[in-house]
């Protein structure tokens, strides 16, 4: 008889003045990214990459980590002891894991990869082709990677698994830049992935910066993927400026025939425009901003609330990336006025004015 396949897992005994306060916020967080049992002073989380149980003893919280794999094993250590520092800062509490995935390894969801082709497809985005090896992980689990880009004349230095669960990363001088993107096409067969990249102007822009000017041969490190999927449905909304025009891309190449997509992309002018193809049917306006500075205007806010939605019973799904303050208008809208439930939409931040790399995220909940 063959071997049965293994879970992974680990487990950690974390010191607190109040676990079963902690245990709550980390179940109140978690619930809306997978199912969530609490029974007492014990809770079981269960998401897309894994399994988190819990329980609150006397000045201890004890999780158990689960995972089909090293890299999900390493996605739920790493998710529950974010989240858990953050709900529990002012204790800055220790988190050391022990069972599969030890300190020091490499992180089980990073490739190291290689500039291997470079395409200008509008005056302001360009595509980079990377090359690297196993990367199967990256063709499900999510649109998005983060992207680690080495410093100007600094040798790639990349961070390992952390007693914590979270990366430790080499030191300040080292450290690469940390970018999200996402991945336009995956090749596994070829060993391929198209990042494509808006080539802002302006100061702090790594991602841009090296976009603008990588050669075949350079260099980059990605870890993922993630950032949440988009569901069955008969109708889509997608909507989105040009930073999400990668994902609104994507995903329309994955609809099935017999879908309908109503699309909806804020550009500069209708130099940045782009052929879209998709086996379902399309609506497709692009939305010039002609002058106005990205994250200035209303063009994306006024053309997602004038799309007419479906008056029969066919289901519905909403997916839209943009500026801060669009994704909190959108957000609202969709919520409040479409009546949409969690399961029914997904709207992010893409970026912030202002703010740089992940900061856009912050608030988002």
């Amino acid at each position: 008889m063959a071997d049965m396949p293994r879970n992974f897992e680990a487990s950690a005994e974390i010191m607190l003045s109040c676990p079963q306060d902690i245990m709550q916020r980390l179940c109140a967080h978690f619930v809306e990214f997978g199912a969530v049992a609490i029974d007492g002073a014990r809770s079981r989380i269960d998401t897309a990459f894994g399994t988190a149980s819990m329980e609150a003893c006397l000045g201890c919280l004890k999780v158990r980590a689960e995972g089909r794999d090293e890299s999900s094993l390493a996605y739920v250590k790493l998710s529950i002891a974010e989240h858990l520092l953050t709900f529990a800062s002012a204790e800055n509490p220790s988190i050391v894991w022990q069972g599969d995935g030890a300190a020091g390894q490499p992180l089980p969801y990073f490739r190291e990869m290689r500039v291997v082709r470079t395409e200008n497809l509008t005056p302001h985005m360009k595509r980079l082709t990377l090359a690297g090896e196993d990367l199967g992980r990256f063709a499900t689990g999510g649109l998005h990677v983060r992207l680690l880009l080495p410093r100007d004349g600094v040798a790639p230095a990349w961070p390992v698994t952390g007693a914590d669960g979270r990366p430790a990363w080499p030191e300040a001088g080292q450290r690469p830049d940390v970018r999200i993107y996402t991945l336009r096409r995956v090749d596994v067969e070829k060993g391929e992935v198209d990042i494509d990249f808006v080539l802002h102007e302006g100061e702090g822009m790594p991602g841009a910066r090296f976009g603008c000017n990588a050669r075949a041969g350079d260099i980059v490190g990605i870890t993922g993927p993630g950032g949440g999927s988009v569901a069955p449905a008969d109708w889509y909304l997608l909507a989105g400026d040009e930073t999400a025009l990668p994902a609104i891309g994507r995903i329309l190449e994955k609809l099935p025939e017999g879908a309908e997509a109503v699309v909806r992309i804020e550009v500069a002018d209708d130099g940045e425009e782009q052929r879209l193809t998709s086996r379902a049917g399309l609506d497709i306006q692009w939305l010039h901003r002609n002058g106005v500075a990205p994250g200035k205007s209303t063009l994306l806010e006024d053309a997602v609330r004038n799309v007419r939605w479906p008056e029969d019973d066919r289901s519905v799904f909403a997916w839209v990336g943009c500026e801060h303050k669009s994704f909190r208008a959108i957000r609202s809208y969709l919520r409040q006025d479409r009546k949409l439930t969690r399961q029914q939409h997904l709207v992010v931040a893409y970026w912030r004015c202002g703010f740089e790399g992940d900061t856009a995220r912050r608030e988002d909940s």
